[in-house]
């Protein structure tokens, strides 16, 4: 598939380049993390979170609301999933990384996506980036063999586990953590997730 800049007018749906941050701090900080061969996701890292602009990005990014500091590394190349949360999610890639965006208003009531509506957006390293609420996400994809890393600003307690049981019946039903609503493709086998992605599990 075609894979766009995010300088592009069709990333402005989805979100918005930030360049308001001094970013070599945490850039400095992902430094010490891993790259594995696989992706993992950890939504909380203390060393990002004391860093100077951790205080910047809660007040002037999230309005001042409690906010975590994690990050997605690893090596990816398949969409697998699409994710949303109620609020904005602010990432910044360490490296050159891809994103798989969509579009809530396009998750029919049946709650399935029709993967051929995903566009990828190139970002480049040491780029901020805002995503929007309503925009649909998920891990990263590699921009090179070497794999990516990216930094994930949200809310305080995205995406830890839930402090109640899912729900069995509509949209409760895309729950998967907290303030978190997940849409998956078979393929990906994620245990416990809605099955709604439809077409091809893209693959870049």
């Amino acid at each position: 598939m075609e894979v766009k800049q995010i300088f592009a007018e069709e990333f402005k749906k989805y979100g918005k380049i930030l360049n308001e941050y001094p970013l070599d701090e945490l850039i400095k900080e992902m430094e010490k993390t891993p790259l594995p061969d696989d992706v993992i996701y950890i939504p909380s890292e203390q060393r990002l979170e004391t860093t100077k602009v951790a205080n910047e990005l809660k007040n002037y990014g999230f309005g001042g609301i409690p906010i975590q500091i994690g990050y997605c590394n690893g090596k990816n190349n398949k969409l697998n999933a699409l994710e949303y949360h109620r609020n904005s999610e602010i990432n910044i890639a360490v490296t050159d990384c891809i994103l798989l965006l969509g579009k809530q208003e396009d998750i029919t009531e049946d709650f399935t996506y029709d993967t051929s509506k995903v566009e990828a957006f190139f970002v480049p390293k040491n780029t901020a980036v805002e995503l929007y609420a309503t925009t649909l996400h998920y891990a990263p994809c590699s921009a090179n063999e070497s794999g990516f890393k990216c930094i994930v600003v949200l809310p305080a307690g995205t995406n830890t586990e839930l402090s109640f049981p899912a729900g069995d019946r509509g949209e409760a039903r895309l729950m998967t953590a907290t303030n978190k609503w997940l849409i998956a493709h078979k393929e990906a086998n994620i245990t416990g997730a809605y099955c709604g992605l439809v077409g091809k599990n893209i693959t870049l």
